[in-house]
Formats: structure tokens, C-alpha cells, sequence
């Protein structure tokens, strides 16, 4: 054998790699090395194959592997033992033509299946009719199913839910942005300004809330069968409209909530005797029922007897001779803001309490609407009411046991959308903005109020003026 062939006798061989001399590699950290490429097989990286094959030859005596090394070293890099055979013999093979070993992968960088790409002139020239599933897509754009599944999934193509907004004339438009104008600080208008706290503002809406879904997602095991639901008809499944009041939680410098802002959670019913028996109840049983028929008499009892005293009765006592106002919607049910008995009762106690309206054909103004009644809606759901009774039962425990760290939140998105509001020249054609609130929470970071940029709000200001 050649002297200067870099076989020697023994376990000690000396080879070069023509790189940089590789050191000792935790092999839990090998193992998941590739794991990071996403791949199902992924190849394995030039650093791992030469640990293999260092591993190999520390094992070998004169090129000669002992019975079971292979399998040995695949099981501790987590490989196929095929694998490990390939590499040790693409080492050996190099020392023994008296080369520089190389291990590296042979496979080039641009091998397999070639990428298909579909042009974006070519998905956006296609009407969005027919773009409403992949199947649609595929016809259209004359490729394959599963070709437009991988674009979805390699984020070439994205799926969009889309909701029906209300329509805004440029009177409705022109309110938005004098309204946003209007929930920013005086104080900090001309230099840095910064939204209001709104913590003299009560929140007020109505919401239908059904017993069930329609239709409902469930993770079932293989042998549990598909759950059977009946209903006499979709149309009748039961529902009860609740008013809901709320205003903006409290918290001390610690952090620890000192009001939760929790006005109340009004259901919309009636109690009622019931004049025979049936298999559910005996005559006689006080019932309750839904009020199906919701007028400004009705949402006027409401307010001058549940909200007006709730709002009394939870205030804190530190602000009660501060102004509170009462924020509503432009419902044709709802009161006029100088409607007399109103005023007559908003007045008692040593309150001054009034009553505005938020502009017209703007729930995204109202934290209830902007994501309150959904987040309880969801509680809600959780639960399986059978009667009116139950449900009442079940949406007023939701309402109590909702989070008002998580309600203080809603109340920054309000705020954020209403920049983005200012943003859009008063449209609803805007994305809520994602703030990372319960990261900054954790950090300690979350601001009490956002701030607005100066320039925009002067924007703002001269095209109301104009």
C-alpha cells in the first residue's frame, strides 16, 4: 500500500475535507437539524453526513466496518441505515482513489419537480364569482386541483372571507371623521394628539342571540357516530334579543381591576302565566317569552327602568357628579336624546347623565358591536340551553364572567380603528390592526390610549372644512 495513502493501520485515519475542521456535534441537536426543513424526507445536511462518516471511520479498522456499525450509527443520527451505507461508501471510495474525502450531497440544488406558478394576471384578470372555491379557481386558470391547493398552501394564492359593510354616503363618511376628531384629547390636538380614555362613555346595543348554530363544527373520535340535531325548522330555532350596557373597565397603578365596566346585560321578556298544562309545565307556571315585537315604547321602558338605574347603581362613586354619556346606535326603536321622560330621569340622584348617537351606519364606532357581543356569543355557545330560561341564564353568566382585562382591550381596537378610519377619509374599506395587545400586556407595555398622528389629524380637519 502507498506510504502516503491516507489509510494507516488501526482506527486512526487522517483525511481531509477539504473544509473546515468539523468539531463534536450534539446529535439531539443533528436530529432535529433537519426536522426545520419542513420536509416529510428532507435531505440530509453536508454538516450531519460528515459526522456520519466521521463516526464510520472512528468505528472501522482498515476500512472495515465491525457487524452492526451501520445500523448503530443510523439509529443514533435518526436516519435510514440505506442512508448510512451510501455515505460510508462515498467516503471510502474517495479515500481509497487517495482523494480528499467529500460527502457532501450529490443531488443538485434545483432537482425534483419543477414549481408551478400561476400568474397573477391571471388570477386577477378571473371574475370573483368564479373564484369561490379551488375547484372554480382550477377551471378557470386551466390547472389542476391540486396544483391551485399547493399555491394555497405555499401562500401564492390566499383564501379571503368577505362580509357585506353598510353603505356609507360622503354625509355619513364626513360624520365618521368628526366624530373620530371629536374622541381625541383637546388638550393634545395641536401638538401630540392622543385619544380620550372614554371612560365617561356607556356603551349601549341590542343583539338576538339563538340557542344554537345551524350549523356546528365538532371533532368526533372513529368509532363515536355523527351527533344527530333536529329542529322543526331553522326558522324557529329560539332566540332572545338582550340589551347590553358597558362602558370602559378600571384599573389601578397594580394593575388590578377596580370597576369592571359591567353595566348590565338586559334580556328582552316578558313573564307570562302559562293557561294550560302541557308535558313541559302545569298550568299556572310563570313562563318567560321572548318580546318578539321591539318598539321605542319597549327600548324607552327599558332604558328609563333597567339602564338608566343600572348605570346609577355601578357608577363609581368618585365620578358620579362627572357627565356620563349614553352611546347609541341610530335604530329607528331607539329614544331621541331630548326625549322628556329621559331627560327627566337622567337627571335624578345628582347625575348628569345624557344620551348622543354614534354616526349613522357605523357599528365599528361601538365596542359592542366591534367584538363585545361576539366574544360572549362564543361563551354562549359552549353551552347547550333547551328553554328560553336556560339561555337568559346562560348569556347573562357570560356577560358576568367575560374578562374585563379583555374588554379594556376591545377598547383599544375602537380606537385603532377609528385612526384607520381618519386613515380611509371616513370608509369602512380598512383592516382592524392587529397591536399585539396581550404581548404588550405581558411586557408591561400596553398604553392606556393610542396616540394620532399630528398630520393626519390636520388632513382630516381641512377636508371637513373643505
Amino acid at each position: 500500500m502507498n506510504p502516503n495513502s491516507p489509510i494507516r493501520n488501526g482506527n486512526h485515519h487522517s483525511f481531509d475535507l477539504n473544509s473546515d475542521a468539523t468539531t463534536d456535534v450534539d446529535h439531539e441537536h443533528l436530529n432535529g437539524f433537519n426536522n426545520a426543513l419542513g420536509k416529510s424526507k428532507p435531505n440530509l445536511h453536508d454538516v450531519i453526513r460528515k459526522q456520519i462518516f466521521d463516526d464510520l471511520l472512528s468505528r472501522s479498522k482498515d476500512l472495515k466496518l465491525p457487524h452492526g456499525a451501520t445500523n448503530e450509527v443510523a439509529e443514533l443520527f435518526s436516519v435510514h441505515v440505506r442512508t448510512v451505507r451510501r455515505i460510508w461508501k462515498q467516503g471510502k471510495d474517495c479515500l481509497l482513489r487517495n482523494e480528499a474525502v467529500n460527502v457532501c450531497s450529490r443531488k443538485s440544488k434545483n432537482c425534483g419537480r419543477k414549481r408551478l406558478a400561476l400568474d397573477s394576471d391571471i388570477l386577477m384578470n378571473i371574475p370573483l364569482a368564479k373564484r369561490t372555491t379551488m375547484r372554480d379557481v382550477a377551471a378557470a386558470a386551466n390547472v389542476g386541483l391540486h396544483a391551485v391547493h399547493k399555491l394555497l398552501k405555499s401562500g401564492d394564492i390566499r383564501r379571503h372571507s368577505n362580509c357585506i359593510k353598510p353603505l356609507l354616503t360622503d354625509r355619513n363618511k364626513k360624520m365618521r371623521l368628526e366624530w373620530c376628531l371629536s374622541m381625541l384629547d383637546p388638550r393634545s390636538v395641536h401638538q401630540d394628539p392622543i385619544f380620550k380614555g372614554l371612560f365617561d362613555i356607556v356603551f349601549i346595543d341590542e343583539k338576538w342571540f339563538n340557542m344554537t348554530k345551524r350549523t356546528e363544527n365538532y371533532y368526533l373520535s372513529r368509532v363515536e357516530d355523527d351527533p344527530l340535531r333536529t329542529c322543526k325548522s331553522t326558522n324557529f330555532i329560539g332566540k332572545v334579543m338582550f340589551s347590553a350596557a358597558m362602558t370602559r373597565p378600571r384599573m389601578d397603578e397594580n394593575g388590578n381591576c377596580i370597576f369592571d365596566g359591567k353595566i348590565g346585560c338586559f334580556p328582552l321578556v316578558t313573564h307570562v302565566v302559562a293557561q294550560r298544562s302541557s308535558a313541559n309545565r302545569a298550568a299556572g307556571t310563570l313562563e318567560i317569552k321572548p318580546i318578539t315585537s321591539i318598539t321605542k315604547d319597549v327600548m324607552r321602558s327599558f332604558m328609563l327602568d333597567k339602564i338608566v338605574p343600572a348605570v346609577r347603581a355601578t357608577w363609581p362613586r368618585e365620578d358620579m357628579h362627572n357627565t356620563i354619556f349614553i352611546q347609541q346606535d341610530n335604530a329607528p326603536t331607539h329614544i331621541d336624546p331630548s326625549d322628556k321622560y329621559f331627560q327627566e330621569v337622567a337627571k335624578q340622584d345628582g347625575f348628569d347623565i345624557r344620551l348622543i348617537c354614534q354616526p349613522p351606519n357605523s357599528p365599528d364606532l361601538n365596542i359592542l358591536d366591534l367584538g363585545f357581543f361576539r366574544a360572549i356569543q362564543a361563551i354562549q355557545y359552549k353551552q347547550c340551553p333547551k328553554t328560553v330560561a336556560e339561555l337568559v341564564n346562560v348569556v347573562e353568566k357570560a356577560f358576568e364572567e367575560y374578562s374585563p382585562v379583555l374588554s379594556n382591550r376591545i377598547f383599544l381596537t375602537l380606537q385603532s380603528c377609528m385612526v384607520e378610519i381618519m386613515k380611509a377619509r371616513g370608509s369602512n374599506d380598512y383592516k382592524i390592526p392587529h397591536l399585539k395587545k396581550e404581548q404588550l400586556e405581558k411586557e408591561g407595555r400596553l398604553p392606556l390610549n393610542l396616540k394620532c398622528d399630528l398630520e393626519l389629524v390636520n388632513e382630516v380637519s381641512r377636508a371637513i372644512n373643505t
